[in-house]
């Protein structure tokens, strides 16, 4: 596991997660937040149902942890169909996506978690099975092959990516409904804490689910996993009740501050601080100083801090905020010239 993995903080999905499945959601009610969204699902559902056809198919994007998964299982339970559940890494060959596409029943649901990954010969292959539920299949070699076109059942394709940029145009256009989820506010995770808290058999006072909340980043998966390190905590040293100072204690002891900023972002704040100062920082560049991937940088620990407004993208590269220097402790460097300015402004 890496260090991106192992943080109590990161939106991926980790083995310290197994125990989430019970809390997922199960009908559109149960899900807090994101009510745009899932109004109009809820429409295209019953539109759905009431003409006897499958489903349009779906693209979810938007960052990891924000229940792209439980939507799609959620639209199955719905339509009151099964819900097959893959990732575009784990279809390496167009025979996979095959097997897939002929194990499905009538308006089943096939979920594909970051599709931007498909490989393009996986994806030419389900182009007509998004538009005409065909599957064409070469059969034999050279001069001999030829092609032959299976009938698929009417199925409904939920896409879910955090890269929207890196999808094809084809696959794109090829959706009939494409949401952007965000990320969630504090009243709202405390519901989601609140309801993770009583299905878990957890006594979680509205303090306790306030210091949660504030602390996840606006992200459920990583609400979850902070109330389970809140009640392990809670059990050993507080009779098993979660007050606010008893999540407050629990989380420090995981170096998560008042703000859900964990080791790691403090390394790249500090990075961006001390080791460039006065000067942008490139991706690459940034990566190798915190000894990280970029495209785990970009993906896992940047969406936050530009959120949080603690980093700044600038053409020449990243650079830290005021915010940054202030939540660390160290003096911001005020430009040349700026005691002049306000001089001057007076």
């Amino acid at each position: 596991m890496s260090a991106v993995e192992d943080r109590v903080v990161t939106p991926l999905y980790s083995d310290d997660d197994a125990g989430e499945v019970s809390l997922r959601p199960r009908r559109f009610e149960e899900f807090p937040g994101q009510d745009k969204i899932k109004e109009g699902l809820r429409i295209a559902v019953l539109a759905a149902q009431k003409r006897g056809e499958s489903l349009d198919h779906v693209l979810f994007h938007g960052p990891p942890g924000l229940g792209k998964t439980s939507l799609s299982q959620i639209i199955a339970q719905e339509m009151g169909v099964q819900v097959r559940i893959t990732s575009g890494p784990a279809i390496e060959r167009p025979a996979d996506l095959a097997a897939i596409l002929t194990g499905l029943q009538h308006h089943d649901v096939l979920f594909i978690d970051e599709i931007h990954r498909l490989a393009r010969a996986v994806e030419e292959v389900l182009y007509p099975a998004m538009e005409d539920y065909a599957l064409d299949i070469v059969l034999g070699k050279g001069p001999g092959a030829r092609s032959v076109r299976l009938t698929l059942p009417p199925f409904t394709l939920v896409g879910a990516t955090t890269r929207y940029a890196l999808l094809s145009s084809p696959l794109r256009d090829r959706f009939g409904q494409t949401y952007r989820l965000d990320y969630y506010d504090v009243p709202t995770l405390i519901q989601i804490v609140r309801r993770s808290a009583r299905i878990l058999g957890v006594s979680c006072e509205e303090g306790g689910a306030l210091e949660i909340a504030r602390r996840a980043r606006g992200t459920p998966r990583i609400a979850n996993r902070l109330l389970r390190r809140a009640r392990d905590y809670a059990e050993v040293k507080a009779d098993g009740v979660i007050t606010q100072a008893v999540a407050a204690a629990a989380l420090d002891r995981e170096e998560v501050d008042e703000l859900g900023l964990d080791a790691m972002d403090r390394k790249v704040l500090r990075a961006l601080i001390e080791t460039f100062p006065d000067r942008p920082v490139g991706l690459e560049t940034l990566a190798h100083a915190i000894s990280e991937e970029s495209d785990t940088l970009a993906d896992v620990i940047e969406p936050f801090l530009l959120k949080e407004g603690f980093i700044q993208r600038t053409p020449r590269g990243r650079i830290a905020t005021r915010r940054a220097y202030e939540h660390l402790g160290i003096p911001y460097p005020e430009p040349p010239g700026s005691d002049q300015l306000e001089l001057w402004s007076e």
